[in-house]
C-alpha cells in the first residue's frame, strides 16, 4: 500500500517515512502542495496524509485538485485545530482530520479505518459491528438475528455511514444526502436520528461503540472499535 506523506516539516516526514515502512507501507513523500499534486499524478497512493499549512498550495487547494480524479482517502494532519479549518478540510474532500502533535498509534488506527473503508465498496452486500449487520442490498438491518424496523430517514443515514466505514462524515454531508440540499438547517435533527439509532443498534446508547459523534464536525461509524 503506497502512502504519500505531503508535510513541509523533514523531520516529521522523516519519522513518518521510518515508521509507516516499518508497518510494511511504501512511503512517497512531497514538502510543498504543488509537488504533492505532481506526485500524487506521477504515483498514484491509496492513501495521502496531508498537512494544511504548506508552500505554493495549501492543504485545502490540495485536496480540490486531488479530488478532481482521485478517490483514494486523505488525511489531513495538522497543527490547526480550529473547528472551522476542520470543517474546510473536511467539506473540501478530506477523509479524516488528525490534530498535531498527535500519538503515533492513534495515526495508525485511522489509517486502518479507511482502508477498511477502501475494502468496502459501493455495492457491499453487508456490513457488520458488534452484532448488528446492515444489509446494503436488501436494505435491511439485523441484530442478534432479529430484524430491526428502521425509519426512511434512519435508514439513508445509516446507509450513509454504512457505505463509508471509519470515516467522519460532516454534518453538511449528511444534510446534503438525506434531506437534499446543504442548506437545510440541521436544528438537531441529524442528532434526533442518531439518538434514534444509538437506541436501536447500540448495546448501551448513552455509551456507543460504533455510532460516534465527532464534536463540531459529523459523525461516524467505527465497525471495529477494538482495533482503534
Amino acid at each position: 500500500m503506497r502512502i504519500l506523506v505531503a508535510d513541509d516539516d523533514p523531520q516529521l516526514v522523516r519519522a513518518l517515512r521510518v515508521t509507516l515502512a516499518a508497518r510494511g507501507y511504501e512511503v512517497i513523500a512531497a514538502s510543498d502542495g504543488a509537488a504533492a499534486v505532481a506526485l500524487a499524478a506521477q504515483s498514484p497512493p491509496d492513501l495521502v496524509l496531508l498537512d494544511l499549512g504548506m508552500p505554493h498550495l495549501d492543504g485545502v487547494e490540495v485536496i480540490h485538485a486531488l479530488r478532481g480524479w482521485m478517490t483514494a482517502p486523505i488525511i489531513v494532519v495538522s497543527g490547526r485545530t480550529a473547528s472551522a479549518d476542520k470543517i474546510e478540510a473536511l467539506d473540501a474532500g478530506a477523509d479524516d482530520y488528525v490534530t498535531k502533535p498527535f500519538q503515533i498509534d492513534e495515526l495508525f488506527a485511522r489509517i486502518r479505518a479507511l482502508v477498511r473503508r477502501i475494502g468496502t465498496p459501493e455495492n457491499a452486500p453487508a456490513v457488520s459491528f458488534g452484532d448488528v449487520v446492515v444489509d446494503l442490498s436488501a436494505k435491511a438491518v439485523f441484530r442478534s438475528g432479529e430484524r430491526v424496523h428502521l425509519t426512511p430517514t434512519e435508514w439513508r443515514m445509516l446507509e450513509f455511514l454504512a457505505r463509508n466505514p471509519g470515516a467522519l462524515v460532516t454534518r453538511q454531508t449528511l444534510l446534503k444526502e438525506i434531506w437534499g440540499s446543504e442548506q437545510v438547517a440541521d436544528s438537531g435533527y441529524l442528532r434526533l436520528y442518531v439518538s434514534q439509532l444509538r437506541k436501536k443498534l447500540e448495546a448501551d446508547p448513552s455509551r456507543p461503540r460504533h455510532l460516534l459523534t465527532e464534536s463540531g464536525m459529523g459523525y461516524r461509524l467505527v465497525i471495529a472499535p477494538d482495533d482503534a
